[in-house]
């Protein structure tokens, strides 16, 4: 890739040019990314060394595993506007400044309460960062090569959710110095060093636009209703599904229905909306992103009820249970990669085509599994399976959702989408993993295990079936 030169024009406030390097650029933006992705499921596997070098109960240790995700997830569309309002390499050094702070904070942390309340800051700086990547990619690359620059980010989602959990358990289990969980907060650190010093070298200068207001009741009120969705779904199914959680996920109904009259109003006097009527409609915006939140729903709910299968059914080790589910997350990565290069006219009924290929991929891994079978090689392969056709399903439905998004409303709608998939993520885990923790007590015979997972894959599939059809809606509405 060359040099290219970027004109921010009047999204920009200026009309002065900036070189950038794309492939250093992307490797710098995408890098962030990653480590935003790996600190969602790292720490899963360093929760029962917490409890014992802090004593933590069961309540604080799911709290230091949420509470990243729910600041996260409520953030987002927030740091989406101010990376817009600041400039989004401002906001991208800026948030990865915080994670990079917060994770040293939590990496020496001395009691349960401080980790989670640093768990809580470092997704805050996640959702500062994680935003203005998808705004510079969309900025940066045009035509071909934003297709490879976003099948190398989808790449990165996946891949980020599966090594989490290995390197996770490769750091733990080798207790550095006697450090025992710590150095899975810690490797942050000179990796996010790193990132700083080349980000204030490669990142373009692309200013802010002032002009762009807050819209402060919007804030609120989104921010508001995601945090009453996101925090009974991450915390519910651990507690039992208590009556306060669905009181707040009817109460999160409410607000988006509110914010939606806020948000005409806003548009009504001359405002600026959080999310502009221009992004929500987008051709096959909508439909595209329906889609996505099936996918990810069913391919991280099934990543989750996978681990807890081999671990509490199958007794793997944490290491082994991260490796035996790589096989999904490279054959996504591969096919995130890969698939434009499929035949053209291909491309349109791929994300189709997929869904249903899915869908029978997932219930013949549960026939497979369902007895509580070892984990060989032909379910390995049927895995790898798995994760191609996902790929061919998210990525060609991820550059569709964003193909007809002008690049004055990049940083808006990137902070829908990235909104929209770590919503996916959490659901599913939710949804998922009650599914099969409802079908058994862990720990438990392989067989019965087995079983629950079997469940647990037949919803899957109901799942990308969903998504398949939001797929074809998308299509219908592109080629209008």
């Amino acid at each position: 890739m060359t040099d290219l030169q970027i004109r921010p024009g009047a999204a920009g406030g200026t009309t002065r040019t900036a070189a950038v390097r794309p492939g250093p650029l992307l490797a710098l933006v995408l890098c962030g990314q990653f480590m935003a992705v790996l600190d969602v499921s790292i720490v899963n596997v360093a929760v029962p060394t917490i409890r014992t070098d802090l004593g933590a109960s069961g309540a604080a240790l799911q709290l230091v595993i949420a509470g990243y995700t729910i600041a996260y997830a409520v953030l987002l569309i927030t740091g989406a506007r101010l990376g817009a309002r600041y400039g989004y390499s401002r906001l991208f050094q800026l948030g990865l400044a915080a994670f990079t702070t917060t994770s040293l904070a939590c990496g020496l942390a001395p009691t349960t309460g401080w980790l989670i309340a640093f768990r809580l800051f470092q997704g805050a700086g996640s959702a500062l960062m994680v935003p203005q990547v998808m705004s510079l990619l969309q900025r940066t690359f045009t035509g071909a090569a934003r297709t490879r620059a976003l099948g190398f980010y989808s790449a990165v989602l996946a891949g980020g959710m599966a090594l989490g959990q290995v390197l996770g358990g490769v750091l733990v289990s080798a207790d550095l110095f006697g450090t025992g969980w710590r150095p899975v907060f810690l490797v942050n650190v000179p990796i996010g060093l790193v990132l700083l010093a080349t980000g204030a070298r490669l990142l373009p200068r692309l200013p802010g636009d002032a002009s762009r207001g807050f819209d402060l009741p919007g804030l609120v009120v989104l921010g508001s209703a995601l945090g009453l969705l996101v925090v009974p779904l991450v915390l519910g199914h651990e507690l039992g599904w208590p009556a306060w959680g669905w009181a707040m996920i009817a109460g999160s109904g409410l607000l988006f229905a509110l914010f939606v009259v806020v948000e005409r109003a806003v548009a009504r006097r001359g405002g600026q909306p959080l999310i502009s009527g221009r992004v929500l409609g987008a051709p096959g915006l909508r439909p595209a992103a329906a889609g996505l939140f099936s996918i990810m729903a069913a391919f991280s709910g099934f990543m989750f009820a996978f681990a807890l299968h081999q671990q509490a059914g199958l007794g793997h080790t944490a290491l082994r249970a991260g490796l035996c589910s790589a096989p999904v997350a490279v054959g996504f990565g591969l096919s995130s990669l890969h698939w434009h290069r499929l035949p053209g006219q291909l491309h349109g009924l791929l994300p189709v085509l997929a869904g249903l290929l899915l869908g029978g991929g997932y219930l013949l891994l549960g026939v497979l599994l369902g007895g509580g079978a070892e984990i060989g090689a032909l379910p390995l392969a049927e895995m790898a399976g798995l994760g191609l056709i996902a790929g061919c399903a998210y990525s060609p439905l991820f550059a569709r959702a964003l193909a007809g998004v002008a690049p004055e409303d990049a940083a808006d709608a990137s902070g829908v989408m990235v909104t929209v998939i770590q919503l996916g993520q959490v659901t599913g885990v939710a949804v998922l993993g009650s599914v099969f923790l409802g079908q058994v007590d862990l720990p438990a015979p392989a067989a019965e295990s087995g079983h629950a997972l079997q469940v647990t894959l037949a919803v899957n599939a109901a799942s990308v079936l969903v998504a398949a059809a939001f797929a074809a809606r998308s299509r219908r509405v592109v080629t209008r």
